[in-house]
């Protein structure tokens, strides 16, 4: 049995999680940490994850930034393996995941949805094969109407693996009303579509002569991203430094 903390487990997100590990027989959360509780959940709720002296293998981060810095000195402190969801983190943040990761194992993606980190796997071939034949590359994505940046981080993600199978040769335009000239080949066009409650919408647009293929992934709920932090922890738990992805979880279940 994996044994989880849950960090924001009253948040949507934390919720989500909770229920998919309460039905899950490999894991259990021992205990979770949120400012706020009304003692409905099974587990001991701490509002500050300083006063927790529970036992764990693994914990799930899904809060905010400005909590993580001190999660992740918790977890140093224990010695225990972290994947961290919260997103909007810092470049001093980021930077100190890295110097975590060399005491204790860490994984954070950009995404966590396990068919996106699939598909970052699967544009890297296409790309390779297609882009020599001189098919253009565009990016389209779509969300809800109270997302504030555009295009999204999965979509920037999605033209990063494509790019770095060519070699980091092609640039990327993200609005085209500027200039009136002939599209040239080695660009990636990246468009943000924002409207009503559109969880999230990837297509990855491969256009050649006569023939079109197109890579999607649609998000129809969060709870995609809950799953794949589970699997996640199924990962990372046992382990004792390193900082991991999405994608070394996706090459685990693909051996």
């Amino acid at each position: 049995m994996i044994r989880i903390i849950m960090h924001g487990c009253n948040g949507k997100m934390g919720q989500v999680i909770s229920g998919m590990i309460a039905e899950d027989p490999e894991l259990e959360v021992t205990a979770g940490i949120d400012p706020r509780d009304d003692g409905h959940n099974p587990y001991p709720v701490f509002s500050d994850i300083e006063f927790c002296d529970v036992e764990a293998d693994c914990l799930i981060d899904f809060s905010t930034a400005t909590v993580v810095d001190k999660m992740m000195d918790y977890c140093v402190a224990h010695k225990l393996p972290c994947v961290i969801c919260t997103t909007g983190l810092s470049k001093e943040q980021l930077e100190k995941v890295e110097e975590v990761s060399k005491s204790v194992a860490v994984l954070r993606s950009a995404n966590m949805s396990l068919g996106i980190n699939l598909l970052l796997k699967l544009l890297k071939k296409a790309a390779g094969v297609l882009a020599p034949a001189g098919f253009d590359i565009e990016v389209l994505e779509k969300h809800h109407n109270l997302k504030l940046d555009a295009p999204s981080g999965t979509a920037l993600a999605l033209a990063d693996s494509v790019n770095e199978e060519l070699g980091g040769t092609y640039e990327y335009v993200f609005d085209r009303s500027g200039r009136r000239l002939q599209r040239p080949q080695k660009e990636i066009g990246i468009s943000a579509v924002r409207g009503g409650t559109i969880v999230g919408e990837h297509d990855v647009i491969f256009a050649g002569t006569d023939e079109v293929v197109t890579f999607s992934h649609t998000a129809y709920s969060k709870a995609v991203f809950g799953r794949g932090a589970v699997q996640a922890a199924k990962f990372l738990a046992g382990k004792s430094a390193g900082l991991y992805d999405m994608s070394d979880v996706i090459e685990a279940a693909l051996d």
